[in-house]
């Protein structure tokens, strides 16, 4: 980082030297000359603070000017380090596939990819346009690929972007290659050192796109019932011509699509977050559900904007929408129970941080059941996996098809156990009644502080470690795991786990509590779980109370012992 305010205005006009982009150019032209201003001088050297760090989630961040930022010089250099790494791995000759969603800047870092990839010898695809990002998933493993790169930034805000990595297996980079990658991209003294063509890669038709498609018919059973009402959005994002195109083969009727999110808009007009979990983004879906008229519709589904997420709601009569968002985690555990009544055979996994539901489910099937850390470059690598999910609204069930999270495959799934539910005479909430009695009733909840100073996140994991909770609500620690030092299932990683002992007299079975820092947020984020037995469907609602009660006093508690 530089100090003197002399050498970070060369730092800023070497940069400004080589940026292909007139955009950015600009941007930094303007800063550079008014770096006489504190503020201007400020927002200038954070920008050259570092740089943006290449990591298991490859590259995420703010569009902008300068190495700390998303740019079309920051993705170039990413791009050659990408392909250094394959060229060293023996790979120089491969295919690289590359797919990209709406966002602003999305189809240039696209494009500059696939230039840089020829330029280093390799072959390069493009996707023919926006598409969902388990389309870029499956086109790596359909056309044996050595790699494929997204450009997106999932359900970030409006003003970012990022650049996910696969390797040749379908599945995102994890250690060592991350490092190894971050390292050619280090090497890389200049953009005068990257060869870019104009021209020489191969943009894809509609071939890939439509195997994809009738690789999702493997995912429901032949013959099930389809009559089901859905309203869908795809949240401003580029999930709704891939969704209904599946829904359609499907046999299911055409979901009533929310109309203000139904096309592709990179600024996210409706929403504060383009996230099916953040407040609010549902409410134009719960209109458009109520203005089918009372019962007409049976479930809500809503993709994020890149449709590798999907979202569930349910009716709920007296409440003020009318309809209840459903946990990931209880998603989650409503595929898992529709796979094992389906004779699914294989590994279930989740992640630390997601509901223990699904180990009991497993159990209760005689079926394998492993965790792993956050995320989904983790689940993928599951030996024998048979369906993986995530509590951030993120499932894969087809994982011969697509070795990521997919937003579209899980929605045709959900719509199938619904139809079947719906014929029966029954709902998704009676299905997760039953799982409550069967195994008890996991509930969960989560505390999540969006910081602007990443300082405080790591102050207050500090604070954890250096003065761990005893007790929370009133239940006793009786194992604190440092995920820092792993263990023999997990590799390290910033995080800190609690299992806490239960209250017979309460009611309560056990409960627990992970601690991490986001991998893709500015964000601090406590997972926690309460486990009530239930004797009947009865004895539900005063179960649930106590389960709630429990939480918000979790809640309470830990904020109090991280000081956030």
């Amino acid at each position: 980082m530089a100090t003197d305010p002399a050498e970070l205005i060369n730092q800023a006009q070497a940069w400004l030297a080589e940026d292909p982009d007139p955009e950015t150019r600009d941007e930094l032209s303007k800063l550079i000359e008014a770096a006489g201003d504190a503020d201007i001088a400020a927002e200038l050297a954070a920008r050259f603070a570092g740089t943006l760090q290449f990591g298991t989630a490859g590259l995420r961040g703010e569009l902008g000017a300068g190495p700390m930022r998303m740019n079309r010089s920051v993705v170039i250099r990413a791009a050659a380090g990408l392909a250094a790494y394959l060229k060293a791995k023996g790979q120089g000759s491969g295919l690289v596939v590359i797919g990209y969603d709406a966002r602003h800047k999305s189809a240039d870092f696209a494009r500059d990819t696939a230039a840089v990839m020829i330029g280093a010898g390799l072959r390069a695809a493009l996707l023919p346009r926006p598409l969902p990002t388990p389309v870029l998933a499956f086109a790596i493993r359909h056309l044996g690929a050595v790699a494929g790169v997204e450009v997106t930034a999932s359900h970030n805000p409006p003003r970012d972007n990022g650049y996910k990595v696969y390797l040749g297996d379908g599945s995102q980079i994890v250690p060592p290659a991350d490092g190894e990658i971050a390292a050619e991209i280090a090497a890389i003294r200049s953009l005068a050192e990257v060869p870019r063509p104009e021209s020489g890669w191969e943009t894809l038709d509609d071939t890939v796109l439509a195997a994809y498609l009738a690789r999702t018919d493997a995912v429901l059973t032949p013959d099930s019932p389809r009559d089901v009402k859905v309203v869908y959005t795809p949240m401003h994002g580029v999930g709704l011509d891939t969704l209904l195109a599946a829904f359609d083969r499907a046999g299911f009727p055409a979901p009533a699509v929310v109309a203000e999110q139904a096309e592709p808009d990179p600024d996210f007009p409706t929403v504060a977050f383009p996230n099916p979990e953040e407040p609010g983004a549902m409410d134009l879906a719960f209109a458009t559900a109520r203005s089918q008229g009372a019962g007409e519709v049976d479930i809500v589904i809503a993709n994020d904007p890149d449709a590798d997420r999907c979202a569930v709601a349910v009716p709920a009569p007296g409440t003020p929408e009318g309809w209840r968002m459903l946990r990931g985690d209880e998603v989650g555990a409503l595929l898992a129970a529709h796979l094992v009544a389906k004779g699914a055979s294989g590994t279930f996994a989740t992640t630390i941080v997601s509901s223990q539901l699904m180990s009991r489910i497993a159990a209760g099937a005689a079926l394998p059941y492993e965790e792993t850390l956050t995320g989904f470059k983790w689940l993928a690598r599951v030996d024998s996996l048979r369906y993986a999910f995530e509590e951030a609204l993120g499932y894969c069930v087809d994982p011969q098809g697509v070795r990521d999270k997919d937003g579209i495959t899980a929605a045709l799934l959900i719509a199938e156990l619904a139809a079947e539910l719906k014929q029966a005479g029954r709902t998704l909430d009676d299905l997760l009644d039953d799982l409550a009695v069967r195994f008890g009733l996991h509930a969960t909840d989560q505390l999540s502080v969006r910081v602007e100073d990443l300082s405080l996140i790591s102050d207050a994991m500090r604070r954890l470690r250096e003065q761990p909770p005893t007790a929370l609500a009133g239940l006793t620690v009786h194992r604190a795991d440092d995920l820092n030092e792993g263990t023999e299932a997990l590799p390290p990683t910033d995080g800190l786990r609690y299992y806490l002992s239960g209250a017979p007299e309460a009611g309560i079975e056990a409960a627990r509590v992970v601690v991490r820092p986001s991998g893709t947020e500015p964000k601090l984020k406590c997972y926690l779980e309460v486990v009530v037995p239930v004797a009947s469907a009865d004895g539900l609602p005063e179960a649930r109370g106590r389960a709630a009660g429990t939480l918000a006093a979790i809640k309470e508690d830990l904020s109090t012992a991280a000081g956030i």
